[in-house]
């Protein structure tokens, strides 16, 4: 072995040695992998392989370092250096969290399942915070399973927030890519990891399974030996013997049903049902003749048949635990076949004879299940809404446009232009309401009632009409049956209450006496009282003489105000100087009075307001019996 030539030399500042003989530069490894982790270790050899000189101190040495107090002799102890930095990836290399979970998948479009169970393992990697969903593989699935979502770091929510180890725990929903997995559980690792970092871990769930993966874990149905029932004995003994029922299926409850008839007939050779509709002329249903065809008919099913195909497949008993037979249908108790209730109430006389002899009934009566018509519902007027007359408020409840009630016309052809009136006053407290008259007119054609208030000069009122024609209330009458005044309610005395207005009649005209004296039935003994008092007290030389003057002086006083009232408010009208010459035209003979129509058309012509309420009460006044109008009043009214 050559030493080297350089060894022991000095180091001086300014001058260096390099042996010229070393051929071998390289570095030892500072990296090693301790237990599949990568670690940091110290290197003892140096550049070239040379040994590296190492500082070893003696146990007194050692002993004294530790006895002496650093404090006291080189003053406060440094700060302790920094433990090396450890990146995630070589801390939490090859750690990894598994949780096991599942997700439920709906199915529309299959008959066998609605739903199903799809288990999978969420695994997390602490290295790097990403996380992996794989779904363990299942023999004969039909599904492509395995890597669901690969790994990737997972989103939690819309802000931009991953899911963390702390985010996860046993017994939660989380929510990935739109689709819910629920975590039941989690393997022992992850468990004794989450509870060191201080995370209380939920109770562990059972895993769901999916049932139709169960269903199909089930043994092969076996197959069983049939009975020993001679079944060409029984065809033998009751070939083209039927029982025949008559039933009705009432769906009358539910919305557009009807009640229907139907016959069902019982195949005694075979046990089979069938069901015939029974169809009359017009029904307005297509001509089908069955409505079941002939079938053995199912009475209770097992629970496995609940999924059966029957659409597809024919039921056997091995879906079956209990088929109808004869001793099922009985008269007058119902029977559901196939969701629908039957009502059996009667059968044929053959049918009666088989249950005699077979099972020992005789009573099977007739079921009569015709309905009866329900009670006409009495019609209720709604409560009376105050506007109009009830009468007329009622049209809008009988049709959908609305017509005027029906009038007595024989009453109005024998009451008409008869009208009874009476003198009032009006009862108030205010003293300027006392000297008020007022005067009812009843009009025995329509039983209504207009009032007019001759006009007073200088009294401050201003007369004329003070209610038109309608009918009057009572004040102890309802609004949904009300009772209107009548003839027989007028009479000296009596107080009318017209909308809150009440009235007592202090005079009548010839007129009503007469009509009181010609329908004395019809009044009370109280009004024919008060009418004999009235003109007892007067002392006038008749009823009749008394009641004429009375009438014509006030006839007279009214015409007159009325005449006033038409100069006051008519100005615009009031200059006609043709008026009276255009009537005389047509009065050739100078009788002062003319025809309806004469009239009217003399009054268009000239513009003469006739639709005015004071025009037409004077045109009233004006008129006589005999069809014909008194225009010399008229005139005055229009006239300077």
């Amino acid at each position: 072995m050559v030493s080297n030539p350089v060894h022991g030399l000095p180091l001086l500042p300014g001058a260096s040695f390099k042996d010229s003989t070393k051929t071998s530069f390289h570095r030892c490894q500072t990296l090693g992998y301790r237990n599949g982790y990568a670690v940091i270790q110290r290197p003892t050899f140096g550049i070239g392989g040379d040994r590296l000189q190492v500082n070893q101190l003696s146990q007194a040495e050692l002993e004294e370092l530790a006895n002496k107090a650093p404090i006291l002799t080189y003053g406060q102890p440094r700060q302790a250096p920094r433990t090396d930095f450890v990146p995630a990836h070589v801390a939490f290399d090859k750690k990894v969290l598994k949780f096991d979970a599942y997700f439920r998948e709906d199915v529309p479009i299959s008959t066998e399942e609605h739903y199903r169970i799809r288990q999978v393992n969420i695994y997390y990697y602490l290295e790097d915070d990403s996380m992996s969903i794989i779904e363990p593989i299942v023999e004969n699935s039909g599904m492509p399973q395995g890597k669901l979502i690969k790994r990737q770091r997972l989103a939690k929510n819309d802000v931009g927030d991953h899911y963390h180890w702390k985010d996860l725990n046993r017994g939660i929903n989380i929510t990935i890519y739109g689709r819910t997995f629920r975590i039941v559980d989690c393997d022992r690792f992850t468990q004794v990891f989450l509870e060191s970092q201080g995370i209380e871990l939920n109770p562990p769930e059972k895993m769901v399974l999916d049932p139709y993966t169960e269903l199909r874990k089930q043994p092969v149905r076996k197959y069983v030996t049939p009975s020993d029932f001679d079944q060409l004995k029984q065809f033998l003994t009751y070939d083209k013997q039927v029982l025949r029922f008559y039933a009705i299926w009432d769906d009358t409850d539910s919305m557009f049903g009807e009640c229907r008839t139907y016959i069902i007939h019982y195949y005694l050779m075979d046990d089979t049902v069938e069901i015939r509709e029974v169809h009359v002329r017009n029904d307005g249903r297509d001509p089908f003749p069955l409505l079941m065809n002939r079938q053995h008919m199912p009475k209770v099913l097992a629970e496995n048949a609940k999924n059966f195909p029957q659409c597809v497949l024919e039921i056997s008993d091995q879906e079956v635990l209990e088929w109808y037979t004869a001793k099922d249908f009985i008269v007058g108790k119902p029977l559901t076949i196939l969701g629908r209730t039957f009502f059996i109430y009667d059968c044929d006389p053959f049918t009666r004879q088989y249950y005699k002899e077979k099972f020992g009934i005789s009573d099977l009566p007739r079921i009569d299940v015709s309905k009866q018509e329900p009670p006409p519902v009495k019609q209720e007027l709604p409560p009376y809404n105050g506007y109009g007359l009830v009468e007329d408020s009622a049209q809008n409840c009988f049709a959908l446009i609305p017509k005027a009630p029906k009038k007595d016309v024989i009453k109005m052809l024998i009451n008409d232009n008869k009208v009874l009136r009476y003198l009032a006053a009006l009862e108030s407290p205010i003293p300027e309401d006392k000297d008020r008259r007022f005067i009812f007119s009843y009009f025995l054609a329509t039983d209504m009632i207009s009032i007019f208030e001759p006009p007073v000069r200088n009294s401050g009122i201003i007369g004329g009409k003070y209610l038109g024609r309608t009918k009057v209330v009572k004040p102890l009458s309802t609004a949904d049956n009300p009772v209107y005044y009548g003839p027989d309610d007028f009479f000296i005395g009596a107080v009318i209450d017209v909308f809150g207005h009440r009235f007592t009649i202090l005079d009548i005209d010839e007129y009503v006496v007469k009509y009181m004296e010609s329908n004395a039935a019809q009044y009370s003994p109280e009004a024919l009282s008060s009418i004999q008092n009235h003109f007892r007290k007067q002392g006038a030389p008749g009823p009749e003489l008394e009641n004429k003057q009375a009438k014509e002086d006030a006839s007279v006083q009214e015409l007159e105000a009325l005449i006033e009232t038409i100069q006051k408010q008519l100005k615009d009208h009031s200059c006609k100087d043709n008026i009276r010459e255009t009537f005389q035209v047509y009065d050739k003979e100078a009788t002062g009075y003319v025809d309806k129509e004469t009239f009217f058309k003399v009054c268009e012509s000239l513009h003469v307001p006739v639709d005015d309420s004071l025009t037409k009460e004077l045109i009233r006044m004006c008129s006589h019996d005999e069809g014909k109008i008194s225009y010399y009043n008229f005139v005055r009214a229009f006239s300077n």
